[in-house]
């Protein structure tokens, strides 16, 4: 058995991705128990905090997606009761959660990313949207990507390839989210970058190729079984391979991030990276991608989530 102690596996919550963070859960929970590890896995309601106070776990995998999940608040949380966990802290988790900060401060770090307009609904509401509309097209260009500047999973998110397609897309939008990220389309091969830390500095695992039947890579294409093409290692020459691997490792240490994340990236026709989003808590079921690429890397994924538990425990 594993001398981890008892480990509690958060999945679930309220946000529209509470059904994948469930089955993250699962799969995180089935994948520690194969290498000894005890663990509980839960859903995060009211008697969670009774529970951390009166009989805490030795350690938390946190494995729930979008709004407090990812957003900095259940780790807030876990931090006034002294439980260590899995992942970024709450104050990284709300830098990261944020698309548009995230994606400035990537930036100043060196790393390429699409030139982007915010723009929150009352705003857009309240100052005339056809001319909104008009200046951001004008400005970005055709085509461009339409999602939430907070949220996860493709939920909200549209490439929009025409002005007639824009306005649907915005109102798709703000249906998942109060303010509206609308960035450059990126033409080229979608990439992502898993980064693990298990105690001994960030390293990147192999990039994992995504190709959508689709054409994009929406919360569809993420969760049904078949509709994605997935091509581990990815087919990049070794050059563009490491320079993906090191954006992905300086994206996690501009963020502040630790133990893991992910890095979405599109790679253009001249073999350059661009910085898309990070995830603070990726996905864990059989179509997600941060087992895919410990799976290429010769890793266990029972294997990495013990080390990557073990690595928080010892912080405490």
């Amino acid at each position: 058995m594993s001398d981890l102690g008892r480990v509690l596996v958060l999945a679930g919550g309220l946000s529209h991705e509470r059904d994948v963070s469930l089955r993250s859960g699962r799969r995180v929970a089935d994948a520690l128990r194969s290498v000894g590890v005890e663990v509980e896995q839960r859903d995060v309601d009211a008697s969670l905090v009774e529970r951390l106070r009166e009989d805490p776990p030795d350690a938390v995998f946190p494995v729930l997606h979008g709004v407090t999940g990812e957003d900095g608040a259940l780790r807030q949380v876990l931090d006034l009761y002294g439980v260590p966990y899995v992942g970024a802290d709450a104050a990284a988790c709300r830098t990261a959660f944020d698309k548009p900060v995230a994606s400035t401060m990537v930036g100043a770090a060196g790393l390429q990313t699409p030139s982007s307009v915010v723009l929150g609904h009352e705003t857009f509401r309240e100052l005339g949207a056809a001319a909104l509309m008009e200046a951001v097209i004008h400005q970005i260009g055709l085509p461009l990507v339409v999602k939430p500047a907070r949220g996860g999973s493709a939920l909200g998110a549209s490439i929009v390839r025409s002005a007639e397609e824009l306005p649907s897309a915005m109102v798709n939008c703000y249906a998942y989210g109060p303010v509206a990220l609308i960035e450059q389309y990126i033409d080229g091969t979608e990439i992502a970058v898993t980064v693990v830390d298990t105690g001994d500095g960030p390293r990147a695992l192999p990039a994992v190729e995504i190709r959508p039947d689709s054409g994009f890579y929406d919360y569809e294409a993420r969760y049904t079984a078949g509709a994605t093409q997935f091509v581990v290692p990815a087919q990049l020459g070794d050059g563009v391979a490491a320079a993906c691997a090191s954006a992905a490792v300086t994206a996690h240490e501009a963020l502040g991030l630790r133990d893991l994340s992910r890095s979405d990236l599109v790679v253009d026709a001249s073999g350059v990276p661009w910085f898309l989003e990070v995830n603070v808590a990726p996905g864990m079921t059989e179509t997600s991608l941060v087992p895919l690429a410990a799976e290429a890397a010769g890793v266990e994924l029972g294997v990495l989530c013990r080390d990557l538990l073990a690595a928080a425990a010892a912080r405490c």
